[in-house]
C-alpha cells in the first residue's frame, strides 16, 4: 500500500457559509481551522493547502462563556518603554473590529509560523454583520450550532 499525496492541481476548494449567532467562541474556531487546513477531508495532506474558503456572519454576536469575556485579556506592545496595553475580549467585541476575537481565536488554532498557515488563513473572511460579498461563489450553508448541542447558547 501506499500512502496518498495530494498534488496542488488535483485540490479543489468549496466555499461553506457559517453564522456565528449565538455560537461558542471556541467551539466555531475549532470547527474553521480545521476547514482551513483540509483536516476534514479523507485527501487531507499536511504540506498542501487542501482546505476551504470559510465566510463567517455576524461575528459580533458570537458567545464567550464564563467570565472570559471581562477576564481574557488580548495584550500587545507600543515600542515605548511601560507601553504594554490591553483589552479584553468584551471591549474588542463592543468595540469597532468585533470580528477580529473570532480572526485571534482561529489564527492560534492554525500551525504556528508556518507560510502555508498564512495562505490557509487568507482563505477566511469574517464580517460583523449579515452581509457579504461572496455571493457569486454560492457558498454552502454549514450550520455549526446544530452539530452539537454544546455549540449554541442563549
Amino acid at each position: 500500500m501506499k500512502t496518498y499525496s495530494a498534488k496542488p492541481a488535483e485540490v479543489t476548494a468549496k466555499w461553506h457559509l457559517i453564522d456565528a449567532d449565538g455560537v461558542v467562541l471556541g467551539r466555531l474556531a475549532g470547527v474553521v481551522a480545521k476547514m482551513l487546513r483540509g483536516k476534514h477531508k479523507p485527501t487531507f495532506t499536511p504540506h498542501i493547502d487542501t482546505g476551504d474558503n470559510v465566510i463567517i456572519i455576524n461575528a459580533e454576536k458570537v458567545k464567550i462563556t464564563g467570565n472570559k469575556k471581562d477576564q481574557s485579556v488580548f495584550y500587545w506592545h507600543t515600542g515605548y518603554v511601560g507601553g504594554i496595553k490591553g483589552r479584553t475580549q468584551g471591549q474588542i467585541l463592543d468595540g469597532k473590529h468585533p470580528e477580529r476575537v473570532l480572526e485571534k481565536a482561529i489564527e492560534r488554532m492554525m500551525p504556528k509560523d508556518s507560510r502555508l498557515a498564512d495562505k490557509q488563513m487568507g482563505k477566511l473572511h469574517v464580517y460583523a454583520g449579515t452581509s457579504h460579498p461572496h455571493e457569486a461563489q454560492k457558498p454552502e450553508v454549514l450550520d455549526v450550532a446544530s452539530m452539537n448541542a454544546k455549540n449554541k447558547r442563549g
